[in-house]
């Protein structure tokens, strides 16, 4: 899905796997295909990344960076290596308050309460990317710090 983007997503795989996935898997049902354009640029993005390892290991490096940081700061991130971070607040209102802060201060997030997510694991949903430069991270980490303290999630 993340390759299709806002025009879907699409799954690749064995024959005997796609098979049962056509059989099987409801929204398949409604799904479209994907426009020429997403699915050349798909191949092309699949080149890149076959002959280097390069983005990948940044947006490993700037993710252990992420979310170490967060940590030690004293935030309650979610567990695992990936690169979407959910920091992790319980309370919807002050997610929705949290994301618009954050907003003031130039750092774009996203909140995420019920019925995205279950009641009472609200959360401010993060996406780190092989784009970001350390400055970067940085600079939402001491945003995150900051209202964090503002709005009582950590301690002054």
């Amino acid at each position: 899905k993340a390759l299709g983007g806002a025009t879907g997503g699409y799954t690749t795989g064995r024959a005997d796997l796609i098979t049962l996935l056509r059989q099987r898997a409801r929204p398949y049902l409604f799904s479209n295909t994907l426009a020429p354009a997403v699915a050349g640029a798909s191949i092309a993005m699949f080149d890149l990344l076959s002959g280097s390892t390069e983005l990948r290991d940044k947006l490993a490096a700037n993710t252990v960076y992420f979310r170490e940081r967060m940590t030690a700061a004293g935030f309650n991130i979610r567990p695992g290596w990936h690169p979407i971070v959910p920091i992790m607040l319980g309370d919807a209102a002050l997610a929705t308050q949290m994301a618009s802060r954050m907003l003031d201060k130039g750092i774009y997030v996203v909140g995420f309460s019920y019925p995205v997510v279950p009641r009472g694991l609200a959360r401010i949903r993060t996406q780190i990317s092989a784009a970001h430069e350390r400055e970067h991270l940085d600079s939402a980490i001491q945003a995150f710090v900051e209202v964090g303290r503002e709005l009582g999630v950590l301690s002054k």
